[in-house]
């Protein structure tokens, strides 16, 4: 990539990182999807700042001939819409080639839904372990399923983002983003449980700033072996193993709480979700289970006329 083109594309990903608060791995996937678009743009003898609209639409007909799915060709428009409307407001364009290209119809799949006797059978299953690792993994579970966090936000939360006398977690998501999230009492009391024995998790005479800290580079418990652990909780549970994630878990909350009558607009704060059209996601599953209820239960359902 020419000097030229490499400062428009680093002036762009210092925008991500100082406007929105875009991680270092958005900005390696940014960067990879406007290397990719200029690679191409090199063999048909043109460049980022002179692409046209077709030289969009061939791209992406690149992509789809090379074997990329539908999301992902979806992802690499999106980025060089974004690029191209920088470069505008940077003056090095007019216009934005990107913005008039249609992309791929993607359908959003559904999320994994556990019941909440399924959950009601993991954690008694962890309430049983009466050891350091059996508690601190009641408390993810227990904190997990009173508060949707995202795994990452989970196994990284810090000591000082817990106030005991709100029970509530101050939590930084993404794009530098605070929120607000109440817990259950009974999540208190697993933390209240877990903060008795979390020293066992320290490396020696050692501090941590994390409330779940480990030996790990990261200093804290990794989302890999949280996973690892809510599968063998679920084996002992009588559970398929295979349906149990932190992830499902952040859905069963979702779920849940509207199953029994939350509003989506207090979901989407909890939740952390910038677009209420994440959230609605939630109002299909429900659907989907009202549907499956009046299929299997309503008198009229089977009657052929």
């Amino acid at each position: 990539m020419r000097n030229y083109k490499r400062k428009n594309v680093e002036q762009f990903l210092e925008m991500l990182i100082a406007e929105r608060g875009a991680s270092h791995n958005t900005c390696i996937s940014y960067l990879n999807d406007i290397t990719n678009f200029d690679k191409f743009l090199s063999g048909a003898e043109t460049s980022l700042e002179a692409a046209t609209t077709d030289d969009v639409r061939r791209y992406l007909q690149h992509r789809s001939e090379a074997g990329a799915n539908n999301p992902t060709i979806s992802r690499n428009l999106s980025v060089l819409r974004q690029f191209f409307k920088f470069l505008q407001s940077e003056n090095v364009r007019l216009d934005n080639p990107a913005l008039n290209v249609d992309g791929p119809k993607v359908s959003r799949p559904l999320p994994k839904v556990i019941s909440e006797d399924d959950v009601e059978a993991l954690l008694k299953a962890a309430h049983k372990s009466q050891t350091a690792e059996g508690i601190r993994l009641t408390c993810l579970l227990e904190i997990a399923y009173a508060s949707g966090l995202r795994v990452t936000e989970l196994v990284s939360l810090p000591t000082d983002s817990l106030s005991y006398a709100s029970e509530t977690l101050l939590i930084l998501g993404k794009g530098g983003k605070e929120r607000l999230v109440p817990l259950t009492s009974s999540a208190m009391n697993a933390i209240v449980a877990y903060e008795r024995v979390r020293s066992n998790f320290l490396k020696r005479n050692k501090t941590s700033n994390f409330l779940f800290p480990s030996r790990s580079k990261q200093g804290h418990l990794t989302r890999r072996r949280l996973g690892q652990l809510l599968k063998e909780l679920a084996m002992q549970a009588g559970l398929d193993p295979t349906l149990i994630s932190p992830h499902v878990l952040r859905h069963a909350f979702a779920s849940h709480l509207l199953n029994r009558g939350a509003d989506l607009r207090s979901l989407q704060k909890m939740l952390g979700h910038s677009d209420i059209s994440t959230t609605q996601i939630y109002t299909h599953v429900q659907k989907e289970r009202l549907h499956a209820v009046v299929s299997s239960f309503h008198p009229m359902s089977k009657k052929d006329f």
